[in-house]
């Protein structure tokens, strides 16, 4: 029979609270540091304006959902006895999420991927003692496949978004916004949106005006379709290097969070991305996923428009396949 410990699944759109991101972050710094947001001199000659890079990519898991992770099942734990196991769909980073935060409480953990998933993440959720089960086509696809295995062992179905994910994750924002309070805009890469979700409580709570531009890949534009329609659009998924992105529907909560609280949103292309991948890794000497550059990707792309105001985009991840990433390095285009 299926888990009985369910948090309640009717997410609301409500933004955590000043003391709520506060006590989530007193909770992450139990496992963590605070993650550095620096300005790099070649980074701000190439884009022409002051930019501090948010560098989620330091996490222990390389990458800001574990701040989520840690979130979502203390909560569980603190309201009822552990589950016998947590199951939950990932292109990655929130698998190794939820396999950090299972180790800790030795709950054991599956995380359900789609076919042809990064081999180095598969390996990196290996690693936490994480049982990796590969089905589906894309993310979608393997999404719904954890819900079936979710009833079928009794485990509990670890959501991939939620608002105790958006409070933990809220955590990176209030650290970038207490270190650079006069920020006139922040760029954040959007998958399901938690990310996001989190940047605008953040910043709400702690009254500021950055606008918050939410970036999106152009492989995958179900969110910014929907964004733009004031209504939910699927949409297939053809991003060859965003995978952590690559979301085919996107979550009503999310997008109605989004669309209060986002200026706009960008798209940018994998080529795109590519180029800021290697801009990254020349300007800052550190490695970001495709999603991880996305939203360099975006000023980049709208450099012009933001000239001479203070930027923030958020390195979200660095988990990328060695192979993938040295035959983007080597490229020219």
């Amino acid at each position: 029979m299926a888990s009985t410990l369910e948090l309640k699944d009717t997410v609301s759109d409500d933004q955590p609270s000043l003391d709520a991101l506060e006590a989530a972050a007193a909770l992450v710094y139990q496992s963590m540091p605070p993650t550095p947001q620096y300005r790099w001199p070649l980074l701000e000659a190439r884009v022409g304006t002051p930019v501090w890079v948010k560098h989620e990519n330091h996490t222990p898991t390389g990458a800001f959902k574990v701040r989520g992770g840690l979130v979502y099942l203390e909560e569980l734990i603190r309201n009822g006895a552990k589950p016998d196991g947590v199951i939950s769909a990932t292109r990655g980073n929130h698998g190794q999420s939820v396999g950090f935060a299972a180790r800790q409480y030795r709950i054991p953990a599956a995380v359900v991927v789609p076919f042809g998933n990064s081999v180095d993440k598969n390996a990196a959720m290996r690693s936490l003692g994480v049982e990796v089960i590969e089905q589906g086509h894309d993310f979608q696809a393997a999404s719904e496949a954890a819900d079936v295995i979710a009833i079928d062992r009794g485990w509990h179905r670890f959501p991939s978004f939620h608002p105790l994910l958006v409070r933990g994750v809220g955590t990176y924002a209030l650290e970038l916004f207490r270190a650079v309070p006069d920020l006139d805009a922040v760029y954040v890469p959007v998958g399901l949106g938690s990310g996001i979700c989190g940047v605008i409580a953040a910043r709400d709570a702690l009254g500021l005006r950055a606008r918050v531009v939410a970036v999106v890949s152009e492989g995958a534009p179900a969110f910014a379709l929907s964004y733009e329609q004031g209504r939910i659009v699927s949409h297939d998924v053809t991003t060859r290097i965003a995978d952590g992105m690559a979301c085919r529907t996107p979550v009503e909560t999310s997008l109605t969070i989004v669309r209060r609280g986002a200026e706009r949103v960008v798209r940018v292309t994998d080529d795109e991305v590519e180029s800021a991948m290697r801009a990254l890794f020349t300007d800052t000497h550190n490695t970001a996923e495709g999603g991880g550059a996305a939203a360099l990707a975006a000023l980049i792309k709208e450099k012009e428009r933001m000239r001479g105001r203070k930027v923030a985009v958020v390195l979200s991840g660095g988990n990328v396949d060695s192979s993938l990433f040295s035959g983007i390095l080597k490229a020219t285009h």
